[in-house]
């Protein structure tokens, strides 16, 4: 399933089905990093490994490398993923400056997809003309008919307003996929900005209204026509809003489990012609999952009473703004100007290379994936990398087997569940062939247009069909990890297993503290809030006894007490609920990464002594430099709000301050700050 960033109804999606960890590679520092992959150049040694162990580990090199204008965070992975996107646009600058490739070919496709992005010149001279043809047909809509035509038409070009239709798993027979219906149709973050009294909120209404009016007049509409357009497009949205999940809510799966019949769909939504929907879409007219029913009455009752023109206006919007990044500047630059200067904090836009390159990524990733897999990753590093996850899920194995509060019955389960876990790493053993895509080099949007398309086919194609495992939800040179609990399935792309988060040629040590703890990460989602929902067989199914359930949830208490307990400036704090899934990833990964790697030493000579920091020392170095992210405060806004990740200095210091093996390998004191006893020290596994 593809999944663009902007699009609510996907983000949705994704918060269902796949618990993310948002972890980039990072480059190594230096020659005594390109040794052993800590660059104890970088770090603040004064601020006491006690006290701060992000201060530490990272004080040094985020003060002599400030945040680029052009990105909202940095840290050594940042730059790594950087770093990353250069490799993507070297493949794609080879494959384009050829335009000779055989029809359909997947250096054709990259090559002109990436092509066309890169000549500015041509977009900026075309302007809005691209998207004027599906505008047309936007602003000839008369009729409530005509609405939910445009409605199915948007949907197949991906832009999933007011809802979203995907195939996934059967959260009851995972081993079948289904259509599931998300709840979308918000040009905001989430739900919250539309409704929170807090003066952050009420900022960000008023700059998004205006920012739908400045996009309203590029698009040709007289000033106060477009203030006045932009309002509606607000309320209706709030509408919308009011209807939906908060974030929280979003993360519980069982919220989210709605099996509705086909004849009790249409009714559920009468206004909405369901089954010329679902014909034209070449959807079986099976069972379906409304994640947010709530909200699709909603979406029926605008159907019935909103006005045919409010209606226009809203459709109009949500296409310009899902084209603008593929138009001419002034659109860029207006879309920049409310996503990116004011959410993230950022203060210039990346350069167009490399928006071209995660353009590209996005819309054909595997077709550009291979040769990234054949340059940047050898089977060495395979092979490497298949020995940890190995090791580290015995480790999860003896953990499980040694819990003092856990049952004989619910262990059982446990282990179950672990024995069928699926770890993939690299890249795909079947590659998407995106055949019928068609992409020139006239049209940046035409092309996107094209490959979205393709798309949304092939993920609608799978419904009603057996569970195709071979599937990846991320391209092979993203810089990231995923577990999604429907397949039970670990999944590790190519382009997070890039030096020093994992060095074939450094010390266990290191590798097993920085893309060690990611494994174990991704390991203990299965076991998380939202994994432990789901059985070894990925069905969403209670296997716990009453009694261990609720001491899970005691342990997690304690993990969403300490993160309330996270303050980013005075009166925002974190969401400890909102973070529970990521913070028990962290804890868990941490632990499970320790133990695995004093097991991968057993019969081994110990490792050296590097730079004056023992093993032990490197070990949780390594996952402090790896996280040690400077993030700006709009941007740690924004995630305090709607990431179920943390603040990245409460990734190193939350985690570790609970764990004694951090304590003991740096000789802290009981009553240091990175130091948890008694009652205040959490551990769930």
């Amino acid at each position: 399933m593809r999944i663009s960033c902007k699009s609510p109804a996907a983000t949705r999606a994704l918060s269902l089905v796949v618990v993310l960890a948002a972890t980039l590679a990072c480059t190594a520092s230096g020659a005594s990093a390109a040794q052993h992959g800590i660059a104890a150049g970088d770090m603040d040694t004064d601020a006491g490994a006690c006290t701060d162990f992000f201060e530490y580990a990272n004080g040094s090199w985020r003060k002599d490398h400030p945040i680029p204008d052009y990105m909202d965070r940095w840290s050594r992975r940042w730059e790594s993923g950087e770093i990353n996107k250069e490799h993507v646009r070297d493949i794609l600058a080879e494959v384009s400056a050829k335009s000779d490739w055989p029809a359909g070919s997947a250096e054709q496709l990259s090559g002109d997809f990436y092509a066309a992005c890169m000549n500015e010149g041509a977009v900026d001279a075309l302007g809005i003309k691209p998207v004027e043809p599906m505008l047309l047909d936007v602003r000839a809509i008369r009729t409530r008919a005509d609405v939910l035509r445009e409605i199915g038409r948007f949907h197949e070009v991906g832009i999933n307003v007011p809802f979203g239709i995907f195939a996934m798993e059967d959260l009851h027979d995972p081993t079948r996929m289904m259509a599931h219906v998300f709840a979308g149709g918000l040009g905001m973050p989430d739900r919250d900005y539309y409704l929170k009294p807090e003066p952050r909120f009420v900022e960000a209404r008023g700059k998004y209204q205006a920012h739908v009016a400045r996009t309203f007049e590029l698009a040709g509409a007289k000033a106060e026509d477009a203030k006045r357009s932009a309002a509606s497009v607000f309320a209706f949205e709030k509408r919308l809003a009011e209807a939906s999940l908060d974030n929280v809510a979003l993360r519980d799966p069982s919220q989210q489990d709605h099996r509705t019949g086909f004849a009790a769909l249409e009714k559920m939504a009468p206004a909405f012609d369901w089954a010329a929907y679902f014909e034209a879409a070449g959807i079986p007219k099976n069972d379906v999952n409304v994640t947010e029913p709530k909200f699709l009455a909603q979406v029926d009752r605008e159907l019935k009473s909103a006005s045919v023109a409010q209606w226009k206006t809203y459709l109009e919007w949500h296409l310009l703004n899902a084209a603008a990044d593929t138009l001419s500047k002034s659109f860029v630059e207006e879309n920049f100007a409310f996503n990116g200067r004011f959410l993230t904090g950022a203060t210039e836009m990346k350069p167009r290379w490399k928006r071209c390159a995660e353009a590209t990524d996005n819309q054909l990733g595997e077709a550009l994936g291979k040769k990234y897999v054949e340059k940047y990753f050898p089977p060495a590093a395979k092979a490497r990398m298949q020995d940890m996850v190995a090791n580290i899920l015995l480790a999860m194995k003896d953990t499980i087997d040694g819990l003092d509060w856990m049952s004989a019955p619910t262990k059982a389960k446990a282990l179950e569940k672990l024995a069928t876990f699926n770890p993939k790493i690299g890249y795909p053993e079947k590659w998407k062939t995106y055949a019928g895509v068609r992409v020139g080099r006239s049209s940046f949007w035409d092309n996107f247009l094209a490959a979205s398309r393709w798309n949304v086919a092939d993920n609608r194609s799978q419904i009603g069909k057996p569970v195709d495992r071979g599937r990846w939800g991320m391209t092979p040179p993203t810089s990231n990890a995923y577990y999604n609990p429907l397949q039970n399935e670990i999944v590790f792309p190519a382009g997070i297993l890039q030096p020093p988060a994992f060095d074939v040629d450094a010390t266990d040590a290191v590798n097993y503290g920085a893309i060690g703890v990611v494994i174990g990460h991704e390991i203990s989602h299965g076991f998380d809030d939202q994994g432990a929902q789901f059985d070894a067989r990925g069905r969403l199914s209670n296997w716990w006894t009453p009694a261990d359930l609720k001491q899970f949830g005691e342990r997690g208490q304690c993990v969403v007490d300490q993160f309330e307990g996270y303050f980013i400036e005075p009166g925002i704090h974190h969401n400890g609920k909102l973070v529970l899934g990521e913070s028990i990833g962290d804890l868990a990964g941490a632990k499970l990464a320790w133990l695995a790697y004093q097991k991968s030493r057993e019969g081994k000579q110990p490792e050296p002594t590097l730079d004056g920091f023992t093993p032990a020392q490197q070990f949780f170095i390594a996952w402090g430099q790896w996280r040690g992210d400077e993030i700006r405060p709009a941007t740690q806004r924004t995630m305090i709000q709607g990431d179920p990740h943390p603040i990245a200095k409460y990734r190193v210091n939350g985690p570790l301050s609970n764990l004694p093996a951090f304590r003991q390998a740096f000789d802290c004191k009981a009553d240091a700050p990175m130091v948890r006893t008694g009652k205040e020290r959490c551990e769930v596994w």
